[in-house]
Formats: C-alpha cells, sequence, structure tokens
C-alpha cells in the first residue's frame, strides 16, 4: 500500500484537470449537467456566429480596399469593360505601382472610355492621343504605353507630368 492517499476514479476524465491542446464545447458539454451543457452550446453557436461575422468583415475590408485601388469610377458603372480595360493594362505593365499611376492618368484624361473624345484637339480615346484613329480599346491600350514608355519611360512619370500642366 502506498502512504500517500489514493484518488477514486469515476472512469470519466476531469476535463478541468487534463491537458488537452484543445477541447471543444460539446466534449466539454457531455460531462457537464443539463442546465450547464446548454449554456455551453449555446456559447458555442455565438462563438461560430462571432466568427462568421468577422470573416465576413474582413471580406468587406478586403473588397473595399480593392475597390479603392482600382478606382471605380462612373464610367465604370455604364461600360462593365472598363474593368477589363484596367486588367488588360495591369497584364501588360506587371508593376502595382506603375499600374496605380496608369489607372489615376487616364481616369483624368479618358475616364476609360475608348470613344472619348476631347473637343479643343485631336485626341482620341483612353489613352487620349492625338491623331488617334484605333477603334479597338485593347490596341488604344497598347499604343498608349508604347507612347508612355518612348516619351516618359514609366505611367508614374506621365501622371507627374500631367499633374503639372494638364496633359502628358
Amino acid at each position: 500500500m502506498n502512504s500517500y492517499p489514493q484518488e477514486l476514479s469515476t472512469g470519466k476524465q476531469n476535463l478541468c484537470t487534463t491537458r488537452q491542446t484543445r477541447v471543444s464545447y460539446p466534449q466539454l458539454a457531455s460531462n457537464l449537467t443539463p442546465t450547464l451543457r446548454s449554456n455551453c452550446l449555446k456559447q458555442a453557436a455565438e462563438a461560430g456566429s462571432l466568427l462568421k461575422r468577422v470573416e465576413l468583415l474582413g471580406k468587406s475590408i478586403a473588397l473595399t480596399a480593392l475597390l479603392s485601388i482600382t478606382s471605380i469610377t462612373i464610367a465604370s458603372a455604364y461600360n462593365p469593360n472598363v474593368e477589363a480595360y484596367k486588367v488588360y493594362s495591369h497584364m501588360k505593365l506587371l508593376d502595382d505601382k506603375q499600374y496605380r499611376c496608369l489607372v489615376i492618368l487616364w481616369r483624368n484624361e479618358s475616364q476609360w472610355n475608348p470613344k472619348a473624345k476631347n473637343p479643343k484637339s485631336s485626341a482620341y480615346g483612353i489613352p487620349q492621343l492625338l491623331k488617334m484613329t484605333e477603334r479597338n480599346p485593347y490596341k488604344q491600350i497598347d499604343l498608349g504605353l508604347k507612347y508612355i514608355a518612348y516619351r516618359y519611360g514609366n505611367p508614374c512619370k506621365a501622371l507627374d507630368h500631367h499633374k503639372k500642366v494638364g496633359h502628358y
């Protein structure tokens, strides 16, 4: 016989003193009285609901950030292709900073409208190039990017010039 007192075992684990990495509410609730069990299950449901609300909030924040980066304008509300034009431009540039500059530049110039005409000059299309005859918006984007690369080096430098003089 041992000299220290022995604990009586009921055959069930004592979840309060047993070290476990995780104890789920249903496991814990099975060892409780019916009143405590219902309270535990209610708390589990509330925790799950809170987790869903946090998850939805996270998605909402991500969507808001995405919309602010792409700068959806009134023109895109009337022309759903505007977002496709922006994606095409982004794929051509492969640089987020330059893409953001390009979005701002061409939003100021044409609102990303491939049919935009400048009443004071012969500028036309998304990039508002002089004497532009191209009607295909994707070819307009290609021509606009070529012009920017030749004249300014990159869209951010073109945007800086636009901010100083009102055109690029």
